[in-house]
């Protein structure tokens, strides 16, 4: 008789994996995926964002547009903890890594920028690489193999976002070639440092940059010197970019000529997975306007 409790219990545990719902035991756990800033959380909004379980956050505030100088801060470090994989950019853009892997020591990062041939100035790593559609879709895919080993469970649904998202940017990056194919000119002035893998990529000659680091206002030596390129050049379309001020853009303007356009590194925006697309078919556009 002493052993009818443990039959009982037996039986009780045999009941409730009888009726237990089927596949319970494999169902994956809710994944806090966060992101580093803008551009890799469209891509992540697009590869994880629709799915049950699956959580996608941005670090950094809307506004904060690229992170050459960002100070990381003590809710970001919180944030950072919390989650379970960190997806950054890469190509040096998130300077603060030291500092956030020292707080959290055991998050897994994903850096989207593997693979991808950077670019360098003075020895320096450009890491603007998603400006570049092609490299956006490596991106992309990056993604969807650095969470498919993290979530094996979702690994098929992960990669089946990801192509069909690198479907519509392979629409895209053939809208950009055909529509920029046959430009009067294709020298330009851009703002910042932001756009040599879009140039690269669609043919287009940067002759200048106006300031070294976004936010930065150029030294009187430096407009001056930018002046002389555009006027060198004979180039007649100089490009701000809608984060910042466009003030040294007009200064140059007046002193040569040119005209002032719009060129959008697709740093901010609203938080949808279309975005980054309708934000370089706007690039596209204005670069029309501006060469055609």
């Amino acid at each position: 008789m002493k052993d009818i409790p443990l039959l009982r219990h037996s039986v009780i545990a045999f009941l409730l994996a009888a009726f237990a719902p089927a596949g319970a035991a494999e169902k994956p756990g809710t994944l806090r995926i966060l992101t580093s800033f803008y551009p890799v959380y469209i891509h992540a909004l697009n590869v994880a964002g629709n799915m049950p379980g699956v959580e996608v956050a941005n670090m950094a505030q809307p506004s904060a547009g690229c992170l050459h100088d960002y100070s990381i801060t003590p809710g970001d470090l919180v944030r950072i903890s919390n989650a379970d994989v960190f997806v950054v950019n890469g190509g040096g853009m998130e300077s603060f890594m030291d500092k956030a892997m020292k707080h959290a020591p055991g998050i897994r990062v994903l850096d989207l920028s593997e693979g991808i041939p950077m670019l360098r100035e003075n020895n320096v790593v450009n890491p603007h690489v998603w400006l570049s559609v092609s490299n956006a879709i490596v991106q992309v895919r990056n993604l969807a193999d650095g969470l498919s080993r993290i979530d094996p469970a979702r690994a098929a649904a992960f990669r089946a976002n990801a192509e069909q998202y690198a479907d519509k940017l392979r629409a895209l990056d053939a809208r950009m070639r055909s529509g920029l194919s046959d430009l009067r000119t294709r020298d330009i002035v851009t703002f910042h440092e932001a756009f040599p893998y879009f140039a690269r990529a669609y043919g287009l000659n940067i002759a200048a940059a106006i300031a070294r680091e976004p936010g930065s206002e150029p030294s009187a030596r430096e407009l001056a010197g930018t002046v002389e390129i555009i006027r060198k050049a004979g180039v007649k379309a100089i490009f701000a970019e809608p984060q910042y001020s466009s003030r040294a853009a007009q200064v140059i303007a007046r002193e040569t000529g040119a005209t002032v356009f719009a060129l959008d590194p697709a740093v901010t925006g609203p938080p949808e997975p279309g975005a980054f697309i309708r934000i370089m078919e706007e690039n596209l556009r204005e670069l029309q306007k501006a060469l055609k």
